[in-house]
Order: C-alpha cells, then structure tokens, then sequence
C-alpha cells in the first residue's frame, strides 16, 4: 500500500511539474506573439499617420488587445516604438546574414553573396512596406529618444555587408581601392531607395524586375565591370 501511494504521488508530482513546464513554455510563446501584434499594429498606424498623432488606445484596438495590454508589455509608446525599430532592423539583418551564409554555403563568390542579400532585402521590404517606409523616414529625423538605438541597429546590419565586402577585397575578388563603409552604406541604400520606388511609382513590377535591375549595377560597379 505504502508503495503504491508513494507511487501515486511521484506520478502526480510529475505531471504536475510537466504542466508547470508547459506552462511556463507557453507563456513566453503567447507574450512574443502579444508583442508581435503590437509591432504590426504601431507601425502601420504610425507609418500612416505618424508617431505623435498615434495613441496607445489606437495601438490596442488595431492589435486586439486590451490597452493595459500594451502597457503589460512596454513601459511607454516610445518604448514600444523604440522596440520596433530595433525588431524591425534585426530581422532584416538576420535575412542579410542568411543570404550571404547560404550563397557560401554553396560555394559562390562573395559577389554572388551581395546579389544574393541584394534579393533578401527586396524581399524583406516587400513583406513588410509600412516597416521600411517608417524607418527610412526617421533615419532623416534628430532629436528623438530612440536615435542612438536607430544608428545602433542599422550599423549592425551594414555590418554584415561590410563583412562581405571586407573577405572579398582580401580574396581578391574585389578591388582593394574599394572603400568598405561607404561602399556597404550605399549598398544598403540602394535597396532602400530602389524598393520604395518600386513600391510607390512601379508597382506593376515583379520583385525579379527590381532585382534584375540592381543585380546588374552590383556587378558592374562593384565586380569589376564583369557581368556574368
């Protein structure tokens, strides 16, 4: 009998402690998708009518949350915005990095790797518009809370076009004349300004069309004039 009570218990311990861990496994997954609703709401209602003209009530209704709930998950609207930014550059970044670690993968070159980031981030703008439309607007704008973490996340991710650049100057498959920063910052920069064109004035184009078109100045102005 004693056997089989202590038995009961430790079965019910365990299932007890594995529905804590369940539990506790969920949690963070709910909070992270909570947190992904607010990203998507605020930056399409800021990117449509701007940062001071949007209220915390709006962010709320648009995410379908209560508005405690935003609160529960940010300190402040400029918290959740500055939040957003940071979001929003990281998953681009982390698309940058994929398109170059994959083109290595399969053994291409290192300008095979920057057409292919080219391409990851005309993707990445055509999924997320109102994001891109809202960050290239506040990189022209000082004085806000949220700038060092803007200047932050963007050197982060014209990092990694720099690393690109920087093993193809010492592979010799790339110039050594070639300046590395400004050369990554305009890279990044052409596929920022290239694809809000494309999205505001040439819609009807395919994502293959806008990257044709860059594909080849890429090659040309960065590989040597060696279109392949």
């Amino acid at each position: 009998m004693t056997s089989a009570r202590t038995t009961a218990s430790a079965s019910s311990a365990s299932s007890a402690s594995s529905a804590s861990s369940a539990s506790s496994a969920a949690a963070p997954r709910g909070r992270s998708a909570t947190r992904d609703k607010l990203f998507h709401a605020a930056v399409t209602l800021i990117a449509e009518q701007g940062f001071s003209s949007t209220t915390v009530e709006e962010i709320a209704e648009r995410a379908g949350v209560a508005k405690g709930t935003v609160y529960y998950n940010f300190a402040s609207k400029t918290e959740l915005f500055e939040e957003l930014l940071r979001h929003g550059v990281e998953l681009l970044t982390a698309d940058l990095r994929q398109a170059a670690e994959e083109t290595d993968g399969r053994g291409g070159s290192r300008v095979d790797a920057l057409d292919a980031m080219v391409r990851a981030g005309l993707q990445f703008i055509d999924r997320y518009p109102a994001f891109t439309q809202l960050y290239v607007a506040e990189l022209w704008r000082t004085g806000r809370a949220w700038n060092d973490t803007l200047l932050m996340v963007r050197k982060e991710a014209v990092a990694v076009v720099e690393g690109v650049l920087r093993a193809g100057v010492a592979e010799g498959e790339l110039s050594e004349d070639i300046d590395i920063q400004l050369t990554a910052a305009a890279l990044v920069g052409m596929v920022l300004v290239a694809a809000l064109d494309w999205k505001a004035f040439q819609p009807e184009r395919s994502i293959e069309d806008v990257h044709g078109a860059l594909s080849l100045l890429l090659q040309g102005r960065v590989g040597g004039g060696r279109p392949r």
